[in-house]
């Protein structure tokens, strides 16, 4: 049985990898300071002897013998990422700090939940691991991309300086259920919208693309990392290479919920990528990785979620 610490555990991400490590016969602490995870994503697992959960802001130093830490914890969409732009750099900087501070005096593992932001509205297309990005560094985005970009940057160091062992993933567009349902990500704008009835809202003429995995891949794909051998350090991307416009995902979401919505357009956000697709090549190669299942399937499963709770 290994130790696990997952940081923003209580998250939409981190509630599903915990409910996995569980699973697969792990101790499992899950942390968070509940800026965007809730207590309601985990709350199934509570009653299982080998979850902890703890109240902690991983921008504050925390003390703790594990094997493994798995470092998501910040805040992922744009509105929450944007609400507090300073919390949210210190939050990638310093949770970093500490979290490789804390692997390197305990000998762990640590995995960083690093993001496709990195490669900003990308020149490249698709995108792979090798491509540095095009990323506006004072822009409204920043505080996200360049404090994923930051950590990444910390990661490696601390890798070459102090042999701490580490994992760096870069997560592309992830949907499924226990998305927040305010937090303005596409899937769950659309999703609930038009469970309300409401106007599905596109920013821009819908043509800009975006490509989008099903939570169960990711996991598998973290997981998967984690268990690679010590000298592959990534960074990996994680994500579904199947590529579709905002208007393609709306009708799909219509067609699916059954809604009488009609959708109506909005200016597009400053500094919002109009193209986002990975490059797999180095998962499959690998992490003999690559996503399973398809966007109708994951986004059956995920009305029937938000039908419950909307």
């Amino acid at each position: 049985m290994k130790r696990v610490l997952v940081t923003g555990g209580a998250g939409f991400l981190g509630s599903h990898l915990c409910e996995r490590l569980l699973k697969e016969g792990n101790d499992v602490i899950c942390m968070d300071n509940y800026f965007t995870g809730q207590k309601k994503n985990v709350v199934h697992l509570i009653h299982n002897p080998y979850f902890e959960l703890v109240r902690h802001d991983v921008t504050s130093p925390y003390f703790v013998e594990v094997d493994e830490i798995f470092n998501l914890a910040c805040p992922a969409s744009p509105v929450h990422y944007q609400y507090n732009p300073i919390k949210t750099v210190k939050t990638s900087v310093m949770g970093a700090i500490n979290m490789l501070g804390l692997a390197k005096r305990i000998k762990a593992k640590v995995l960083q939940a690093s993001t496709s932001e990195v490669y900003g509205d990308p020149e490249e297309h698709p995108q792979t691991e090798s491509y540095w990005g095009h990323v506006n560094p004072i822009g409204p985005r920043a505080c996200y991309d360049e404090g994923k970009r930051c950590a990444e940057t910390l990661f490696v160091n601390y890798h070459k300086q102090n042999n701490v062992r580490i994992k760096i993933i870069r997560i592309f567009n992830t949907y499924g259920p226990r998305m927040h349902p305010n937090d303005g990500r596409v899937v769950s704008n659309f999703i609930v919208q038009a469970l309300r009835g409401e106007d599905i809202t596109i920013y821009g003429n819908g043509l800009q693309t975006r490509s989008f995995q099903y939570v169960d891949d990711l996991v598998e794909g973290m997981i998967r990392l984690m268990n690679s051998p010590d000298d592959f350090t990534g960074p990996v991307n994680i994500g579904n290479p199947g590529e579709f416009t905002m208007l393609e995902l709306a009708e799909k979401v219509i067609h699916l919920t059954n809604t009488k919505s009609k959708v109506v357009f909005q200016p597009l956000p400053a500094d919002d990528p109009m193209q986002r697709k990975p490059d797999i090549s180095l998962a499959k190669k690998v992490l003999n990785w690559e996503p399973k299942v398809s966007l109708d399937e994951g986004l059956v499963r995920t009305i029937e979620y938000f039908r419950s709770i909307v």
